[in-house]
């Protein structure tokens, strides 16, 4: 049995060997590939970056990277542009409680589905046309917010707009391409963490732009109207700007890529099945729900709550509510970086752990939030919750990228999609109706994420472990193994593996400092060495 495996692994390695060849001679004859040396960054074998420059804007990995960040950050101020306006514009079209609650609910709805459907298309045609298309199509949703008349349209345009917020998965899924094992927590927690700013960003946005609006001589129910104008126009430029300027991964886009023979040719089926049958995506969905999840739920609600609950003005509220959302500039960047500095010394089940322990304090924190009966404890409690409910998504996408090599765009999209669903569930059972006052609803909500984080301990790797288990003893418990297992031997026998055992050496990190001298791999020279 062992001489068997052995002898594929040699002839796996031998494949290797002579695609790397043909690779290089495609490289070296071909202006749409960028060579090993035209980096500006430092480079693993799969060009991914091994360092992360975050004032650098250099191709293609930086550039990705602001370009990635900054289109997301749009949808967010777009998505959540209403929420700050509410006591106008709830006014101005005689919306109910159960109609602003419906809105909300519509506004991270449709994202579900269309996230799973982003992480498919970044599977197939790459994060840069299906994130530029996404943000194209939904813009007129944004523009269309300023004509509406009734609650119905204000629910329609709402729940259009919320589509948007499916770039998030091209996001995770560009920076997952870019960025080596190492450094992927970092920048997908910069990435997202910057992005979800545009949910504090817009409560601080849309009451200036209508301020500034009233001043200039409109009346109050044509100011809140006039200031959605400026998110579209900013969602439309951010779009233009990834078509124009990003790149699908290191050497190129997914197109050209595919043309020249360099990237495999995927089916959607293949993708679609390797994705849905790992359990650990629907583990990490469910987490993310009431992570990020409960971050859409509190966008929606937290103005409105001050503004009625401790009697402030539109303003103050605004302030108060947006610094829930600013939080993001470090809190989940922060979470990508703990997932990446505890991977360092314990490997995946450091990440693990740092992820369960950071999002039950959280949830501990929301369940005290919801009790808190005065306006400065209740700050002071909120901003403590939102740093450790959004580093908890930066910690979650510190482990995706290891879920499926194969399938990364689906995992993505499922984990994504599991946060809007986990909103949806939220606001329909303890914020949709007067049956629970909002500070009952929030209290509830934090017992909600005690109890959904719990099954991050069921989530194992054979070849690092889980949070209570060590990695297996078998044979085959390896990094190689376990991504080339989603390809079929036919498959292999056409060497559409090998990107999946580069992306396995690269990924021996995960095994944690003790364990990273102790076992041998396989790298693409077709050498075993100790690593």
């Amino acid at each position: 049995m062992a001489e068997t495996q052995e002898t594929e692994r040699n002839e796996h390695n031998m494949e290797q060997m002579e695609k790397e060849d043909e690779n290089h001679e495609r490289s070296s004859s071909s202006s749409s590939s960028l060579s090993y040396h035209n980096f500006k960054i430092p480079v693993d074998s799969e060009h991914k970056a091994t360092e992360f420059w975050l004032f650098s804007i250099a191709p293609p990995h930086m550039r990705s990277f602001h370009l990635s960040w900054f289109s997301f950050f749009t949808c967010f101020v777009s998505t959540f542009a209403a929420p700050p306006l509410l006591p106008i514009i709830r006014d101005n079209l005689n919306l109910t409680t159960t109609d602003i609650a419906n809105a909300g609910i519509a506004s991270v709805s449709g994202a579900v589905f269309a996230r799973l459907a982003m992480g498919s298309a970044c599977d197939l045609v790459g994060p840069r046309l299906a994130s530029a298309s996404l943000i194209l199509l939904t813009t007129p949703a944004v523009f269309c917010t300023s004509i509406i008349n009734s609650p119905s349209t204000y629910l329609i345009v709402r729940f259009f707009t919320g589509f948007s917020l499916a770039s998030f998965v091209s996001t995770q899924f560009w920076m997952s391409s870019m960025f080596s094992a190492p450094k992927v927590g970092v920048a997908n927690g910069i990435a997202g963490g910057w992005g979800n700013l545009g949910g504090g960003a817009t409560q601080l946005l849309m009451p200036l732009l209508y301020s500034l609006v009233r001043h200039m001589g409109s009346t109050n129910f044509t100011a809140w109207r006039i200031s959605f104008f400026i998110p579209g126009v900013i969602q439309t430029f951010s779009a233009i700007a990834v078509l124009a300027f990003g790149q699908d991964l290191p050497d190129g886009n997914f197109s050209v890529l595919k043309k020249s023979g360099e990237k495999v040719k995927d089916g959607f089926g293949s993708v679609f099945q390797h994705g849905v049958e790992n359990y650990r995506g629907w583990i990490l969905a469910l987490t993310y729900g009431y992570c990020f999840g409960v971050e859409l739920t509190v966008d929606n609600i937290i103005a409105e709550y001050f503004y009625d609950r401790f009697d402030l003005n539109l303003k103050t509220a605004g302030l108060i509510a947006a610094s829930f959302g600013l939080a993001n500039i470090i809190s989940r960047p922060g979470g990508g970086w703990l997932s990446d500095i505890l991977a360092a010394k314990y490997g995946m089940r450091g990440r693990l752990w740092g992820l369960w322990v950071v999002q039950t304090i959280g949830g501990l924190l929301c369940v005290l939030l919801g009790r808190m009966n005065s306006l400065t404890p209740s700050i002071i409690v909120m901003i403590l919750f939102s740093f450790f409910c959004q580093a908890a998504c930066g910690l979650t996408f510190g482990v995706v990228p290891f879920i499926s090599r194969r399938s990364l765009g689906l995992i993505s999209g499922m984990t994504g999609g599991g946060g809007n669903v986990g909103a949806v569930v939220t606001q329909l059972l303890f914020f949709k109706s007067s049956k629970y006052s909002k500070e009952t609803g929030i209290t509830l909500m934090g017992v909600m994420i005690l109890c959904c984080t719990l099954p991050i301990m069921l989530i194992y790797f054979p070849q690092w472990g889980g949070m209570f288990c060590g990695p297996s003893t078998k044979e085959n418990a390896t990094e190689e193994a376990y991504y080339s297992s989603e390809w079929s031997s036919k498959e292999k026998e056409k060497g559409f593996h090998l990107a999946s055992l580069k992306f396995a050496i690269n990924s021996k990190n995960e095994r944690g400092r003790s364990r990273k001298n102790s076992l041998p791999t396989f790298p693409v020279d077709g050498m075993a060495t100790p690593v």
